[in-house]
């Protein structure tokens, strides 16, 4: 499929921009100017529950829930993208806010510590404490116990596939694992930047693979990936919960995500896998300019409300 009029029209804006690549401003200055881009986030409706909390470790998370009950609920531990680099609580609250409000589940936003200043696996570690959080706080938070659902996109999509695998590797009989689902959106989970994809897109579909090397780069520093740093080098998949794999067909990390997907099934792991045509990297996120990327967002809620059988 061609693109879609409204990712045309978004690369004819950042064209015209002519912004420097991220790569190529101070890290701050980055941050900064991505936080700014309020018109492309939207706002997101008012919900009953807006809760900033902190762990006993530090992670900062913010708790959505649209309408408080008496009944525990189902959470969706929730894992922002931006290259490891950029992107915040802020940044990805109205994404955050519309799964709240359409699933119905509380989902929790986790404030990992970003790249270059913390190298892997410093953001994994935080997104690990913030599950053992949730979970060894379930009652007091309303969350349902052993019911989670990890969720992100982009490089949010590679720390939630990582913490499955990392949560998977720990559990046993006693202690079985509390993930119930998992929510891979255009997740970055591999470091090859050779795939059909990334040649096909590597210019001028918005996320570069210049740019994807350079997020890669600052996220593991002078380390070399392994399988929770790239779950596509994970040996075994087995055992992994239900997941959903979301791509854009004009995205560098399409191939690898479906690649992911298809690894799953083979593994005898309930997945289901979905293109979006004519998008790019980021629409689910950048919805004031690509408007198609709401009907993804409240699909996509119907898949969490799934996971846990409601």
């Amino acid at each position: 499929m061609s693109l879609h009029p409204q990712s045309q029209a978004f690369l004819d804006a950042v064209a015209a921009n002519s912004r420097p690549g991220w790569d190529e401003m101070p890290t701050q200055q980055s941050r900064d100017i991505f936080s700014a881009m309020t018109d492309l986030f939207e706002t997101g409706p008012e919900l009953s529950r807006v809760e900033n909390l902190i762990t006993e470790n530090n992670v900062r998370l913010r708790i959505y829930q649209a309408e408080r009950s008496h009944e525990a609920t189902p959470a969706v531990l929730y894992f922002h993208g931006g290259g490891w680099v950029l992107g915040d609580l802020g940044s990805h609250d109205t994404l955050c806010r519309r799964l709240a409000a359409e699933s119905g589940l509380i989902v929790v936003s986790v404030d990992y510590r970003r790249a270059p200043e913390h190298v892997y696996p410093a953001a994994l570690e935080d997104c690990l404490d913030a599950a053992a959080f949730i979970t060894e706080h379930c009652e007091e938070l309303g969350v349902e116990g052993a019911q989670l659902i990890v969720a992100g996109d982009s490089a949010g999509g590679n720390l939630a596939a990582a913490v499955s695998l990392r949560t998977r590797d720990a559990a046993n009989d006693a202690a079985p694992s509390p993930i119930i689902g998992q929510l891979l959106i255009y997740p970055a989970l591999s470091a090859d930047f050779d795939s059909e994809s990334y040649t096909k897109f590597a210019e001028g579909f918005g996320l570069t693979r210049q740019i994807m090397i350079w997020f890669w780069e600052q996220y593991l520093g002078l380390q070399t990936a392994d399988q929770f740093a790239a779950p596509a080098l994970a040996e075994s998949l087995t055992g992994l919960p239900p997941t959903h794999v979301i791509t854009a067909e004009y995205d560098i990390l399409r191939d690898e995500g479906e690649a992911f997907a298809e690894r799953l099934m083979a593994a005898g792991v309930p997945t289901t896998q979905i293109r979006y045509d004519g998008m790019l990297h980021a629409f689910m996120h950048f919805t004031g300019a690509i408007g198609a990327g709401r009907e993804a967002v409240s699909e996509t809620a119907e898949v969490l409300r799934n996971f846990c059988g409601r």
